[in-house]
């Protein structure tokens, strides 16, 4: 055995004791999230008025005699004390049984799965735009000069504060009715996807930019970016190949929040553009009163987070070695 081996052997397994240590913390994290939001969730749903017996029954509307409703409410145990329902409740999605849809009559798990693929492309679209448009506006308002940096940080603030509906309803009148360029509703197919993808990734590109720009002006004060100006590198590739990966750390960070952000704007975006997918499925679940929904809906979205956020944590310990040694403390 050679000497370097010896000394590279304890340094593996301490990065290896360090990797496992930081997956555990995330992993419980993460359980932690998903009892807090199937417990939130639970209660939550409770205080919404009306009897969730009629909405198996199909609704207020349904006019269904006393003994019926008696009989759905032994049958789905809503007859139970509350704490014993919430018991139940954990019980069965331990085993992962998301239970049956009261309006639709289906599988949850079935219902999401057949409509989870189009919101995560809206989101997924709309959050790889976004950034798209972050780092070209926080390029050119740090390099622009004056009259760019104010321009700049006009569009950020102002693009930042757009709710959604808001400025879905300009898109389409603008588009949609007065050019005609684009359909006002989804159609499947790709030009129905680049309004509702605009609508998502405008406010959240003036948020990232302004995360971005403030970083990159601090960037380009460090001292390696004024070693490499003195090594007479140009200006083009001190913010290309040094400066923009340090300043777009933050916004990795921030990407697994955006896109639980763009899946809870998905509630809006895909109501107004008649848009298949959970946000709308959420929606009219909440109003029929159908738990099981609700719950499949808001855990799945809340997994997703979960895993984004690990994922950009991950990212973001591969982009700053500084973050990797921060934990042995050097």
């Amino acid at each position: 055995m050679t000497p370097g081996s010896a000394v590279t052997r304890p340094a593996q397994r301490s990065r290896n004791l360090r990797t496992s240590r930081w997956l555990l913390v995330r992993l419980g994290g993460a359980v932690f999230v998903m009892w807090a939001v199937a417990t939130l969730t639970f209660f939550a749903i409770r205080l919404i008025p009306g009897d969730p017996a009629e909405a198996v029954l199909g609704g207020p509307g349904s006019q269904a005699s006393q003994e019926t409703l008696d009989q759905v409410r032994a049958d789905y145990g809503l007859d139970l004390p509350l704490g014993v329902q919430y018991l139940n409740a954990l019980g069965r999605l331990l085993s992962g049984d998301l239970g049956t849809s009261y309006a639709l009559k289906v599988p949850v798990a079935e219902l999401l799965l057949a409509q989870i693929g189009g919101t995560l492309v809206l989101a997924l679209a709309a959050l790889a735009l976004a950034w798209l448009l972050a780092l070209l506006l926080s390029l050119w308002s740090t390099g622009g000069g004056r009259i760019a940096a104010a321009l700049g940080q006009g569009i950020e603030l102002t693009s930042a504060a757009l709710p959604h509906f808001w400025l879905a309803t300009v898109l389409i009148a603008v588009f949609s009715s007065a050019l005609g360029w684009l359909p006002p509703v989804s159609t499947g197919g790709a030009a129905g996807l680049v309004l509702p993808t605009l609508t998502l990734a405008i406010p959240l590109a003036g948020f990232l930019a302004q995360v971005m720009r403030e970083t990159l002006l601090d960037t380009l004060d460090a001292p390696f970016i004024i070693s490499a100006r003195a090594r007479g590198e140009s200006e083009r590739g001190i913010r290309l190949r040094h400066a923009l990966r340090h300043a777009s750390l933050p916004a990795i960070s921030l990407s697994g929040w955006a896109l639980g952000y763009l899946i809870s704007g998905a509630v809006v975006v895909e109501t107004i553009f008649a848009r298949p997918g959970l946000g709308r499925t959420l929606l009219q679940a909440v109003t029929l009163r159908d738990v099981p929904i609700v719950t499949g809906v808001v855990l799945l979205v809340a997994l997703v987070y979960i895993l984004m956020t690990i994922i950009t944590d991950a990212a973001s310990r591969l982009a700053d070695p500084r973050l990797r040694s921060a934990e042995t403390g050097r």
